[in-house]
């Protein structure tokens, strides 16, 4: 019986003090088997939820390099409209014509340029041309949840028509009607700037449900794990007092035999 209550005391001692050392109460899965597993499945969860975070952030990274490329195309379609706007006016004089057109072919050129090197960790943000000369619309997934549902992805078109800017060397500026053309691409480069700027909305609101997300499972998984240390440190002192007064009891019992004797 003395053995038997010795041996549950030093279990329950070396309990607290491991649980005392470690900070928690759930160390390996014998210690609760249920709540082990559920722990476990909450860190995986856990752990995911950073990952998403990480995707949603360079995901926003993304969107607002298409977003900076896109303000630096619409800065130079605003330039040509003006310019074109000027020719239009009939007042100016062929060598003043052609030094209008050169601005006007420096800054298309220079538009073809952000379009084609516009891009982020390899994909082309703008789109890319097939061999005769069609845009290629792609849709990217970023991956803003933590399953394959569609609810944990945000699909988001970063691709945008500017192949009229190619043909702008045959233009004749001296006609309005260029005018409607330069509207036409500043119309397209002002929906593609809005749509990013929703997706970038959407990738905000995720980033906000993952954080959310992301706290309770560390309150929850708290909860599980974390021992209360000053319920240890009194069992601590509650077993190491029976397991010092089992070993004097033990100790007493085995003296009672040689008293015995000596009596006789």
């Amino acid at each position: 019986m003395i053995q038997r209550n010795l041996s549950a005391a030093t279990k329950g001692l070396n309990t607290a003090i491991e649980q005392m050392t470690t900070g928690y109460k759930l160390n390996r899965a014998k210690d609760n088997a249920a709540n082990y597993s559920i722990m476990k499945n909450m860190e995986t969860k856990l752990r995911a939820w950073d990952v998403a975070s990480d995707n949603i952030s360079i995901g926003y990274n993304m969107l607002e390099t298409a977003d900076s490329n896109a303000s630096l195309i619409g800065n130079h379609l605003t330039r040509i409209r003006d310019l074109c706007e000027q020719a239009a006016n009939g007042t100016y004089g062929e060598e003043s014509i052609k030094a209008i057109k050169a601005e006007i072919t420096a800054r298309a050129d220079e538009i073809n340029r952000i379009k084609d090197c516009a891009e982020f960790n390899d994909i082309k943000l703008f789109g890319d041309y097939d061999s005769d000369g069609n845009l290629i619309r792609k849709k990217i997934n970023l991956q803003v949840g933590i399953d394959g549902s569609e609810n944990s992805r945000i699909a988001v078109d970063t691709t945008i028509d500017l192949s009229a800017i190619s043909g702008i060397d045959d233009w004749d500026v001296t006609d309005s009607s260029c005018l409607d053309r330069i509207d036409s691409m500043l119309s397209n480069v002002s929906d593609y700037q809005i749509n990013i700027g929703a997706s970038q909305n959407r990738l905000e609101c995720a980033l906000e449900l993952a954080a959310v997300n992301t706290e309770h499972l560390t309150s929850s998984i708290s909860t599980i794990r974390d021992a209360d240390i000053a319920e240890a440190s009194s069992d601590y002192i509650k077993y190491q007092i029976l397991q010092q007064a089992c070993v004097t009891l033990l100790a007493t019992a085995n003296q009672m035999p040689s008293i015995a004797l000596q009596l006789l």
